[in-house]
C-alpha cells in the first residue's frame, strides 16, 4: 500500500505543479481553444482522483469498517495484495488530512453553486423589474418570454443568464449599435456559452482557486477557464458570423468602457478583438485528435495504478 500511495502522490504532484505550469506556457490552446478546456479538465481530474485513490485506501487501512465495505466483494487474495494491516502510523494522518480536504472542497463547491444561484435569482428579479410581464387581462394569452429579453436602456450591453431555460439579455443601446450580423455574432458567443455549460465549468475553477490558493494547477485552472471559454465562444461566433463582424461587436459593445487599451486591466479584451481580426491558424487535425486522446487517459493512471495490486492478485 505505502508504494501505491507514494505513486499517486508522485502522479499528483507532477500534474499540479510541473504539469500545470507546462500547459499554462503552452501556445497551442489559443490556437484550439476547446481543447484547451479539455486539456485543463482532465488534468484536475487526475489530481482529484488520486486523492479520492489515496483517501480511500488510507481509510482502509486505518479504519476497519472502511476495509470491510471497501473490500467486500473481493475475493481474499485481493484484499491481501495491499498489505492494509501492516500499514505505519503516519497512514492515519494522510487519512485525516484527506478527509479534511474532501470535506473543504464539497464545502467550497456547494458555496460557489449555492452564490452562483444566489446571483442569478437577483439577476432575474432584477430583469422582472426593469421588464415586467404583462398582465393576464391584456390579451387573449399570458406572453411567454422568450430566450431574448430586449430591456430599454441607451446603455449598450448584451449578456446570458445561466439557468433553465438560459435568458439572453440585450438592451435597445446595443440594438442601436450593432448590424444585423455584429447582433447575430453576440447571440452566437452567448449561446456558445450556454451549450458548452461554461458556467458549471466557471464554479468548479472558482471553487477549487478559492478553496486551495496555494496549489498552482488550481490556481492557473481558474485563470485559464475563464480566457479560454472566452476565446472558444469566440470562435463559435466568428464561425456563424465572421471574425471581422465579431471583432466589431465586441468594439461596439465595449469601446465606451475604455477597456481595449492594452494597458488596461480589461487587456484580455483587447487580445481578443486583435485575434478575431487575425485569427490565428487552427491545429491539424491529427495532433488536436492525438491530445485529445492523451488528455482523456490520463486520469487512468490514478484508476491502473489504484487497481493495480489488486488486479495482479488475481492473475
Amino acid at each position: 500500500m505505502i508504494l501505491v500511495l507514494s505513486l499517486l502522490a508522485a502522479v499528483a504532484a507532477t500534474a499540479a505543479v510541473p504539469g500545470a505550469r507546462m500547459l499554462t506556457r503552452a501556445a497551442w490552446p489559443e490556437r484550439e481553444p476547446n481543447t484547451g478546456l479539455w486539456v485543463w479538465q482532465c488534468l484536475v481530474a487526475t489530481v482529484l482522483l488520486c486523492c479520492l485513490a489515496a483517501l480511500l485506501l488510507s481509510a482502509a487501512a486505518v479504519f476497519d469498517t472502511v476495509r470491510v465495505h471497501l473490500f467486500a466483494p473481493a475475493p481474499e487474495p485481493v484484499a491481501a495484495a495491499y498489505d492494509l494491516t501492516a500499514a505505519p502510523p503516519w497512514t492515519a494522518v494522510v487519512a485525516l488530512l484527506l478527509t479534511g480536504g474532501a470535506a473543504w472542497t464539497a464545502a467550497m463547491l456547494a458555496r460557489e453553486l449555492y452564490e452562483g444561484r444566489r446571483r442569478r435569482l437577483a439577476r432575474r428579479a432584477q430583469l422582472r423589474r426593469r421588464a415586467p410581464e404583462l398582465p393576464a387581462g391584456l390579451g387573449a394569452e399570458r406572453a411567454e418570454r422568450g430566450p431574448l429579453l430586449v430591456l430599454e436602456d441607451e446603455y449598450p450591453d448584451a449578456w446570458l443568464l445561466a439557468g433553465t431555460p438560459p435568458q439572453l439579455v440585450v438592451t435597445t443601446g446595443a440594438l442601436r449599435r450593432l448590424t444585423g450580423r455584429q447582433l447575430d455574432s453576440v447571440l452566437a458567443h452567448e449561446l456558445g456559452h450556454a451549450r458548452a455549460r461554461h458556467d458549471w465549468l466557471l464554479h468548479l475553477s472558482a471553487a477549487l482557486s478559492f478553496g486551495f490558493p496555494a496549489v498552482p494547477l488550481f490556481a492557473h485552472f481558474h485563470e485559464q477557464t475563464h480566457r479560454l471559454v472566452e476565446l472558444a465562444a469566440d470562435d463559435t461566433a466568428s464561425r456563424r458570423c465572421g471574425h471581422r463582424d465579431a471583432a466589431l461587436a465586441l468594439i461596439e459593445l465595449n469601446a465606451h468602457r475604455g477597456v481595449l487599451s492594452c494597458a488596461s486591466p480589461g487587456r484580455l479584451l483587447a487580445h481578443r478583438v486583435r485575434r478575431l481580426l487575425d485569427p490565428p491558424p487552427r491545429l491539424e487535425a491529427v495532433p488536436r485528435s492525438a491530445t485529445t486522446v492523451l488528455a482523456s487517459l490520463a486520469p487512468l493512471v490514478p484508476l491502473l495504478i489504484t487497481f493495480g495490486p489488486g488486479l495482479a492478485a488475481l492473475r
